[in-house]
């Protein structure tokens, strides 16, 4: 399937969040993201309960997968050090951790 990245990021709450992947598969290419899906997810701590759920699209001539958040949800996110993971589906329903990193959230005084 795919390799496993590790990508940390900044998210700033109260504002607009959108980061693009390119994921590469085991030989070195672009993933076949043919009728695959994308879910990604963040966490305060990997077994905390409460999940929230970047809105993603898949680009599948250049195998990218941009996840994204608006302002109303950032602005819900707890601050300070969280976790999130990308998770695909393929067509035939395979499931396959393609990313995952560490994401810091910080306030925004000017929201």
């Amino acid at each position: 399937m795919a390799v496993v990245s590790s990508v940390n990021f900044t998210i700033h709450k109260g504002t607009y969040f959108e980061e693009t992947f390119s994921l590469i598969a085991e030989d070195g290419q672009g993933l076949n993201l043919t009728g695959s899906t994308a879910t990604a997810k963040l966490k305060k701590h990997p077994t905390a309960g409460i999940a929230f759920t970047f809105s993603t699209t898949t680009t599948i001539a250049d195998s990218t997968v941009k996840i994204s958040m608006t302002s109303d949800v950032t602005s819900t996110l707890p601050s300070g050090r969280c976790y999130y993971d990308l998770i695909i589906t393929s067509a035939g329903n395979t499931i396959s951790k393609v990313l995952q990193g560490n994401v810091i959230v910080e306030e925004t005084v000017s929201v």
